[in-house]
């Protein structure tokens, strides 16, 4: 694996603990600004309606633009919005902060997937993603519980002060390792990653590390080869929206991500209110979901591209049962402590393999499929918290976001149940067409 994809697994870590850190910030950042808990939450949800809006409109504007020059601005834009978070003084602009970061983050993570996958041979883009989703769940691991030990020993604001710290390593290592080919030189990508490029030989094939074999010298020195140009947008779009199974996927994917978020952005007054932990208690559950997410994505980048259906169904399914089982018994202290990292590890484990599949199915239309991936999984981070301060307005309790989770995976079960049986009755189509 290049070491440049793992570069940028390191700045989704940055902007992973961003983007998942209010979740142990939510009653602190609710009594400093004076708003309500569920205020405090559509500061989730700002950020994740950043990302779906940003995802395609910042991979348009800079889809012709060197992979690493748009990756460097990014990065510096999500640093210069946190720097203004942790200082501003009130909740309208912490809130516009929140989704102009989520912009930048955005563009970024649409390059970067497209970067990573185009970095390694076809055989190993499910573990190229994993890579860059890895940065996520790391964040969860150690970014997220240690901003909530930031937040309870030094208020809200230090930990956008240390997001904004642990980002600049990132810019240097992008500068120095990952490729600056534009999108749809994957050749280019490939030798600068790390791997061998292929050598022309005098017969006019390509040997990877081989000298070429002895030729008479040309008469003329031949022109360099040009840089291909990208795929102009309208046919990238019509590749997208007329790939099979490309739609149904990307909702899905909304649904389960939606009931992610959903129960993770309620996750500290669950725990503290609901299951009567302490405050000390937040961080370490945060870790153990961190770590279940960790091996989640683990696990796709190993096994899910071998039966990838089953990964996903199972998984599914699983996420589910598992919602409903912590709504149960979320007043268990160890019951809810024993479930937060199975859910974690399922919960990434199943979107990593749906973000594969989702790239798999778009082909040559990478940095718009990565887009709208990313718009995807954030379109469920915007509707979930959304829906579980719904709940909780309406007086269902703390329990009422994980219930909302369970009721979201019910329905991206039936999502992926009806693309499955239209993906059965094409191919009986097909079959028939061919036997007659």
């Amino acid at each position: 694996m290049p070491f440049a994809v793992y570069v940028l697994g390191l700045a989704v870590f940055a902007q992973g603990t961003s983007e998942f850190m209010l979740s142990g910030l939510v009653s602190a950042i609710a009594a400093d600004l004076d708003v309500s808990l569920s205020a405090a939450g559509l500061l989730t949800s700002a950020f994740a309606v950043g990302m779906v809006l940003g995802a395609p409109l910042m991979a348009l504007f800079s889809r012709t633009w060197p992979r690493r020059r748009a990756l460097l601005l990014f990065l510096a834009v999500f640093i210069a919005v946190h720097i203004v978070g942790a200082l501003t003084p009130g909740y309208g602009v912490l809130l516009a902060a929140r989704f102009v970061g989520a912009l930048a983050n955005a563009g970024f993570w649409a390059v970067a997937l497209a970067a990573a996958v185009s970095m390694v041979p076809d055989g190993l883009r499910g573990r190229a993603a994993a890579v860059v989703v890895g940065g996520v769940t790391i964040a969860c691991v150690v970014g997220v519980p240690a901003g909530a030990v930031l937040g309870e020993r030094w208020g809200w604001r230090a930990a956008f002060w240390a997001v904004a710290v642990v980002s600049l390593p990132a810019l240097w290592a992008i500068t120095r390792s990952v490729p600056g080919g534009i999108p749809g030189d994957r050749g280019r990508d490939r030798g600068r990653g790390g791997g061998t490029a292929p050598v022309a030989d005098a017969r006019g094939t390509a040997s990877a590390g081989q000298e070429p074999e002895k030729a008479p010298a040309p008469a003329r020195t031949p022109a360099p080869a040009r840089t291909p140009a990208p795929i102009p947008v309208r046919d990238e779009l019509r590749l997208l929206l007329t790939a099979p199974h490309l739609l149904p996927t990307l909702l899905t994917m909304a649904l389960v991500q939606g009931a992610t978020f959903c129960a993770f952005s309620y996750l500290e007054p669950l725990l503290t209110r609901a299951t009567g932990l302490t405050t000390t208690w937040v961080p370490v559950a945060l870790a153990l979901f961190g770590a279940g997410a960790f091996l989640g994505v683990g696990a796709a980048g190993r096994y899910a591209e071998r039966r990838p259906t089953a990964f996903i169904a199972y998984g599914m399914a699983a996420l589910a049962l598992g919602w409903s089982t912590l709504a149960l018994t979320a007043g268990r202290p160890l019951a809810a402590l024993a479930l937060i990292p199975l859910l974690g590890m399922l919960a990434f484990g199943t979107g990593t393999a749906l973000i594969t599949r989702v790239l798999g199915l778009a082909g040559r239309s990478s940095t718009l499929a990565g887009a709208f991936g990313t718009s995807a999984f954030n379109l469920g981070a915007a509707v979930g918290p959304w829906a579980g301060g719904l709940a909780l307005e309406a007086g269902g309790g703390y329990r009422s976001p994980v219930w909302v989770s369970a009721a979201l995976m019910a329905l991206a079960l039936l999502t992926e149940g009806a693309r499955r049986l239209r993906r059965v009755r094409s191919r009986k189509r097909a079959s028939g067409s061919t036997a007659g």
